[in-house]
């Protein structure tokens, strides 16, 4: 099978973009910083090459995403691609020298996630960067074509995230837990309380920017992303006449804007799947810009249902084939 390479576009506009930059200063300093203190040591090299299932996804993937780019490897014993690709992976995950994770999926022994992923056939290799999944390539691929993904996924990862990746020590003893990620400096508990009494309270903007206060500097923190999409959702809807937003849909289909508004709507009223659907569909049936706004709000409506919600996992999988 010829390789199916994925562009890193679809993940540059899915964090704080304007806090990115503070965010990967804020890393590095705390990374100098520890190293000058003598802290805690970073992890061992052989660390960086870890075998995930499924009881350990949500601990060793998506929740190590916050701190490093993971790459994922969907592989089996029988697979002789994935004997080629797999150690080269490996060797690569080594040489970038903790700027990424890999983790290592037997399908055989884990079909639920690759049923999730979408996976159709094996090698198939994604990545998950702040809890974001996206394809990377699916089938044998050689050096120079994964040298160049892996490029472009940490420049992805440390200029839009602020992932600066983890601390490697040649000396670390493998298997040794590493130094939890120093935590930047905020009353992030006092914002998000004031977000949370602000929403109660019907102060929508009050509440949007709260949780832009946090992401501010702290652009991965879960609470205040969720909390975000769901104010910001609210605002938008707010004062809207739902029959006349349904009639603009109707009448135009390949409206952008009539369909963003329909399917706000969609998912306020609890038609998760009508909503996500409705954008797929205009994804489908747009070009260039139109196509662009379309598929960003629709992982704004993502974030407002949780990555971990299954129809978000199906609708995933169908925005990939929309747009590949």
């Amino acid at each position: 099978m010829q390789p199916r390479n994925m562009s890193m576009s679809g993940v540059v506009d899915l964090a704080a973009v304007k806090a990115a930059q503070e965010a990967k200063a804020k890393a590095e300093q705390a990374r100098a910083e520890a190293a000058r203190q003598g802290g805690p040591g970073g992890v061992s090299p052989a660390d960086l090459v870890i075998d995930v299932d499924e009881a350990g996804f949500e601990r060793d993937v998506i929740q190590r995403s916050a701190e490093v780019p993971v790459v994922i490897d969907f592989w089996a014993e029988w697979c002789q691609p994935c004997k080629q690709l797999s150690p080269v992976l490996e060797r690569l995950t080594v040489e970038y020298n903790g700027r990424l994770l890999l983790a290592k999926i037997d399908v055989d022994a884990n079909q639920m996630l690759m049923q999730q992923f979408g996976v159709q056939g094996i090698p198939a290799v994604f990545a998950v960067v702040a809890g974001q999944a996206l394809p990377l390539f699916q089938g044998a691929a050689d050096e120079t074509q994964i040298r160049q993904t892996l490029d472009q996924l940490v420049t992805v990862a440390e200029q839009r995230f602020g992932l600066t990746g983890l601390t490697v020590d040649p000396d670390a003893e493998p298997g040794a837990a590493p130094a939890a990620p120093a935590m930047p400096a905020g009353p992030y508990d006092a914002l998000l309380e004031a977000a949370v009494q602000a929403l109660d309270a019907g102060d929508l903007a009050g509440a949007v920017q709260a949780y832009k206060t946090v992401l501010s500097e702290d652009p991965v923190n879960s609470e205040a992303k969720l909390g975000l999409a769901q104010a910001e959702l609210l605002q938008r809807v707010e004062g809207a006449d739902p029959q006349q937003v349904r009639k603009d849909a109707a009448d135009g289909p390949t409206d952008v804007r009539a369909q963003i508004a329909a399917a706000d709507l969609d998912l306020v009223g609890g038609h998760v799947e009508d909503a996500f659907g409705r954008l797929i569909e205009t994804v489908q049936r747009t070009f260039g810009d139109d196509r662009d706004t379309v598929r960003l709000r629709l992982l704004e409506l993502f974030e407002v249902v949780g990555g971990d919600d299954p129809r978000v996992a199906a609708a995933r999988r169908a925005l990939a084939r929309a747009l590949f």
